[in-house]
């Protein structure tokens, strides 16, 4: 059981946002002083990524896996390169989860693969109106948290129903006989 006193995942979010926000800040800015403090980030991280590293080695598969489904904990996992699972599983598991939901609304979400830092998933919103964006942006937020590594989930067109052709149409028609009109 969670402890009362720990940030909600929306929290968590909600801080690594900001501090995104603050690094790309730091990151903007010239001199000693913005060097200064990339450096120490930078060093932060390295040690805390080692620390990381060993407390996974210590806990073992099966308490690594339940670390990493913590939404705060898998997150630096994938930032350390820690992570238990490949990045193409995560989101297949991620995409099969929220597939579930969409049945329900009547769309469907295919994972077509994971190629670099894409994401491309087949998305299919007939007779969901005008709620396909929001549908859209659901999936994508699914997908990058189960792999923030990734920089972009992209949608393909989807594959239009075959056609029926009646057999008939393909083969060749007899020419009609002579003196018969």
């Amino acid at each position: 059981m969670a402890d009362a006193s720990r940030l909600a995942d929306a929290d968590v979010e909600e801080r690594l946002l900001r501090l995104d926000e603050l690094l790309e800040r730091v990151e903007k800015m010239t001199g000693p002083t913005a060097d200064a403090a990339l450096e120490a980030v930078r060093g932060l991280t390295e040690l805390y990524g080692e620390a990381l590293a060993r407390i996974r080695d210590l806990a073992g598969p099966e308490l690594t896996g339940r670390l990493a489904d913590d939404q705060l904990v898998g997150h630096l996992l994938v930032l350390h390169e820690l992570h238990p699972e490949p990045v193409g599983r995560r989101v297949a598991t991620a995409v099969d989860r929220i597939a579930e939901v969409l049945r329900e609304r009547g769309a469907t979400v295919e994972l077509v693969g994971v190629d670099g830092g894409v994401a491309t998933v087949r998305l299919t919103t007939k007779g969901c109106g005008g709620s396909a964006s929001g549908i859209e942006e659901a999936v994508r937020e699914a997908v990058l948290a189960a792999a923030p590594e990734l920089t972009e989930v992209r949608r393909v067109a989807d594959e239009p129903a075959p056609a029926f052709v009646p057999l008939e149409s393909l083969l060749p028609t007899a020419a009609p006989a002579a003196g018969t009109a």
